[in-house]
Formats: C-alpha cells, sequence, structure tokens
C-alpha cells in the first residue's frame, strides 16, 4: 500500500494571515479555520493541501524545502512576481548571481520560495 501527501505543514505565527495569503498567491481557499490549524487548498475536497500550524521561534536560516511557482509564460511570469510582492512578499537574496531563471521571494513570514520560467521551458 502507498502513501499519498496529504498536507504540507508550514509552521506560522500568524496562521490566518500567512494562510490567506498563500490562498491568494496559488488563487486556493481556505478550507478549513482553527485556532490552532488553518488549511488552504483548490477546494474542500481536494487530495492535498497547505496546513499552517503555531510555531513561537523565530525563523532562523533558509529554508530547507521550499515551493517553485511557475506562470504560462514569461510575461506572465513577470506580473505574478508583482502580483504576489502587491500581496505582501519580498525579494530576497540568498546569493544569487543574476544570471538565474528564476526569482526568489519570501512570504511574509521570511519562508523563500521562487517564480521559476515557464514549465514548457522547463522540460526536454
Amino acid at each position: 500500500m502507498a502513501v499519498a501527501i496529504h498536507h504540507i505543514v508550514i509552521d506560522a505565527h500568524d496562521l490566518p494571515g500567512l494562510a490567506r495569503f498563500w490562498a491568494a498567491v496559488l488563487g486556493w481557499q481556505v478550507v478549513s479555520e482553527r485556532e490552532r490549524e488553518v488549511i488552504v487548498g483548490p477546494d474542500r475536497d481536494a487530495a492535498w493541501g497547505l496546513c499552517f500550524m503555531p510555531v513561537t521561534e523565530p525563523k532562523r536560516i533558509k529554508n530547507r524545502l521550499h515551493f517553485d511557482l511557475n506562470a504560462d509564460s514569461a510575461e506572465d511570469r513577470l506580473a505574478e512576481i508583482e502580483r504576489i510582492i502587491e500581496l505582501g512578499a519580498t525579494r530576497v537574496d540568498i546569493g544569487q548571481t543574476g544570471d538565474e531563471t528564476w526569482t526568489v521571494l519570501a512570504d511574509p513570514e521570511g519562508n523563500e520560495f521562487c517564480v521559476v520560467r515557464p514549465k514548457r521551458d522547463l522540460v526536454g
């Protein structure tokens, strides 16, 4: 019997705030909101989603796991980067050279993620 991903859990100080940020970025919705757990996903019946759980300690180092997001085209990618920044993300320097085909951003709590070139440009 195989297992499947149920949730990717993200530690957060402001569970509802960070959940709403990611729901807006991904075009998802908040599907469950409790005091110590907020879940977002494409819809209530989605196979998996993001689960935000409380944490008290501050983030200290670069994430060991991060999301790579992509858009349909290079133009859409640039527009999406600006949209995500307007939602509360910030640009982050983790040692990029400037020749990368991705842009590193951080969510409102400092979790890094990338907006990469369109998937069709990555495969092949």
